[in-house]
């Protein structure tokens, strides 16, 4: 991985003359154009998808990124990989990260928070909630609400610490767990995520109790296909988390809770 980022940097020409020891964390801001995202230019140039490949690609303020940026994840975040096609040629590069974004719940930022008024009008949240399409909200795994945090708390190391500490060996074991799992299976795949739908629907085995709850919940949600296949996914990682070797109807129904509430 240090060698492949590296070779990336060294093509995109912001190598600082070292190995990239760490993995790369990205974070352009919300006006970066669409090349400087994708890539291209007169000299075909790796964009931030592929500055991010193997680590994190982090986009604050998620919906004032042009419609067209927001978009472009689309390939990369399925396959792994971006084409970006030139009058000069086209080329693909690779872009297997993991995107982190983050979006208020309205233009003014205070819809549904206590103690705040909302000055946007019904239109405007609309509107602005319209600027992620359903494409793009199936290939996020999570969707997790942050709830207004406490004054005395943004001072408290202890506090800012201690959700790190806890949860970081968990990850990693669960980690260690999935990795050894798809070895022991021959499989080039580390990761849950990375599962293709067929592999997912051979070696992720489901009880029948398990599967009709999930077939149940995804016709009363209308869920896509992939986010049925994300769903279980993500039940597998929940179980991985707790040690368990098989998905449960609390581990599935958990995972539904993360989807876009609006779906």
């Amino acid at each position: 991985d240090m060698l492949e980022v590296t070779s990336i940097y060294s093509i995109g020409g912001v190598l600082g003359g070292e190995l990239v020891k760490e993995p790369p964390f990205r974070s352009p801001h919300h006006t970066a154009s669409y090349v400087s995202l994708v890539g291209g230019g007169a000299n075909l140039k790796p964009g931030e998808v592929t500055l991010a490949h193997k680590g994190v690609l982090f986009m604050d303020e998620f919906p004032e990124f042009d419609k067209k940026v927001i978009e472009s994840l689309r390939q990369p975040l399925e396959d792994r990989e971006i084409t970006v096609a030139r009058a000069k040629g086209s080329v693909k590069y690779p872009a297997h990260f993991i995107l982190v974004a983050a979006m208020n719940p309205c233009p003014c930022g205070n819809y549904g928070v206590k103690g705040k008024e909302c000055t946007c009008s019904a239109q405007n949240i609309e509107k602005y909630k319209r600027k992620l399409s359903g494409p793009i909200m199936d290939r996020i795994d999570l969707w997790v609400e942050v709830s207004k945090v406490e004054h005395d708390k943004l001072t408290d190391s202890r506090e800012m610490h201690r959700g790190t500490d806890k949860m970081m060996p968990i990850v990693e074991k669960a980690r260690k767990i999935q990795e050894k799992r798809y070895s022991n299976l021959k499989l080039k795949t580390k990761t849950n995520a990375e599962l293709s739908s067929k592999d997912l629907v051979k070696h992720v085995k489901l009880s029948e109790s398990v599967k009709t709850l999930l077939n149940e919940s995804a016709k009363k949600l209308d869920l896509s296909a992939r986010s049925y296949h994300r769903i279980i996914k993500l039940a597998r990682t929940i179980a991985d988390m707790e040690d368990v070797s098989e998905i449960s109807e609390n581990h599935i129904l958990e995972a539904l809770q993360y989807r876009p509430k609006r779906y």
